[in-house]
């Protein structure tokens, strides 16, 4: 699948209406909670023909598309599934119990409830809502695509305005020559990454660089604030200018990532990093910020992204003992986090996180096989050929 993004672009009214049908749909994804809450044990099927009693019961739910209701259930349904899905697993602590939303930021369509212009540079959504014909503002052309292939649109509303995310059935799938290398990624604070080479990336710090502006803009926000009172323009101005700023922030890191891994996978035939769980390292309240500002889950989802465009491999391997273990001699070396520099008494001496980066590599390679025809971004048919080769000279 891949996800094309516009800005719409149209009169205040229609942003309104906008949210009259994101407020819908977030009614209905949280009615069909309350229903699997009061008869657990129904299925998927049962939530989705819920929301048709749902329009019947609400006149102003029954103005959303009816495949939008349903697209709303299938959100529902995600959150119970997952549900179901950690405590099949067993994971230790909580186990997601589905909750409802205080807020909603998009709604989705399927196939009916829009009509794209013949130029493929406007949108009409149809509903009962009425929103109409709206602006659609971005780079993608459309008509790459044929109708059939666009499966949803997303409406989202951001701090900044109201986009149009189009969900279009294509295999995105780029070739390129064998580089013959491999490498092993080492992430960490001080640095973004150092891989198995020497080569370091700078941690960028983007939250902490703009902690300053949005220590300002958070203390107008409070000042503005009046508790048990109606909230003034000035408040819900000084409030949008906060969101933006985190907006920015949030895009500078995705933009980061994006192109941080692009060129990791083009680089590489194989790219071995940690499967670290983020989720458990910022429990950490010291590093916690940093951790989330480095934004290592996000880098390592592109990753895996462009290693299955590009056809590279990508393996996760485990984090244990990668920093103390000698990539030369593979003796256990204990060092403290502040320890930078690694030395070992088999006279092995380097950066601590380039030492981590080749145990990382190793375990990729091991990981992979001996084999490994296919690390190096060869074909199973040239494997078929060597092991044909090999044969005949035996």
């Amino acid at each position: 699948m891949l996800v094309l993004e516009y800005k719409l672009r149209g009169k205040q009214e229609q942003y309104e209406r906008i949210d009259n049908a994101i407020r819908t749909a977030l009614f209905v994804r949280n009615s069909c909670i309350r229903y699997w809450t009061d008869n657990q044990g129904i299925d998927k099927y049962k939530l989705s023909a819920y929301c048709k009693v749902l329009a019947k019961d609400f006149e102003w739910a029954g103005k959303l598309n009816s495949m939008a209701r349903q697209a709303s259930a299938d959100r529902a349904w995600a959150a119970i599934s997952r549900f179901y899905s950690n405590c099949k697993k067993q994971i230790p602590g909580k186990k997601g119990f589905p909750r409802f939303k205080r807020r909603g930021h998009s709604v989705e369509y399927k196939t009916t409830g829009y009509k794209l212009s013949e130029d493929r540079k406007y949108i009409n959504l149809t509903d009962g809502f009425e929103i109409g014909k709206l602006e659609l503002v971005g780079t993608h052309d459309l008509h790459f695509y044929q109708p059939n292939q666009i499966k949803r649109l997303r409406l989202v509303r951001r701090a900044d305005g109201y986009y149009a995310q189009f969900i279009v059935d294509v295999e995105r799938s780029i070739e390129l020559e064998p580089t013959k290398q491999t490498l092993g990624l080492d992430v960490g604070l001080l640095h973004f990454y150092t891989d198995s080479n020497g080569n370091k990336a700078e941690n960028p710090r983007f939250l902490r660089k703009a902690e300053k502006s949005l220590k300002r803009l958070q203390k107008r926000v409070s000042k503005k604030f009046k508790k048990g009172q109606k909230q003034s323009n000035n408040y819900k101005k000084a409030r949008q200018k906060l969101a933006r700023k985190h907006l920015k922030i949030s895009r500078q890191r995705k933009d980061h990532a994006v192109k941080l891994a692009r060129c990791v996978i083009q680089s590489s035939d194989l790219v071995a990093y940690e499967d670290l769980q983020v989720r458990n390292m910022v429990k950490n309240h010291k590093l916690a910020k940093s951790i989330n500002d480095a934004s290592w889950y996000q880098f390592r989802e592109w990753l895996e992204y462009f290693g299955k465009v590009y056809g590279r491999a990508t393996v996760a391997v485990a984090p244990h003992y990668t920093s103390q273990e000698c990539s030369s001699c593979h003796r256990i070396v204990k060092k403290a986090l502040s320890t930078r520099t690694h030395q070992c008494v088999c006279g092995a001496e380097l950066c601590r996180d380039q030492n981590a980066a080749l145990n990382i590599l190793r375990k990729g390679l091991n990981t992979v096989g001996h084999t490994g025809i296919n690390a190096w971004g060869e074909t199973d048919r040239y494997l078929a050929e060597e092991t044909t080769l090999d044969k005949s000279i035996r």
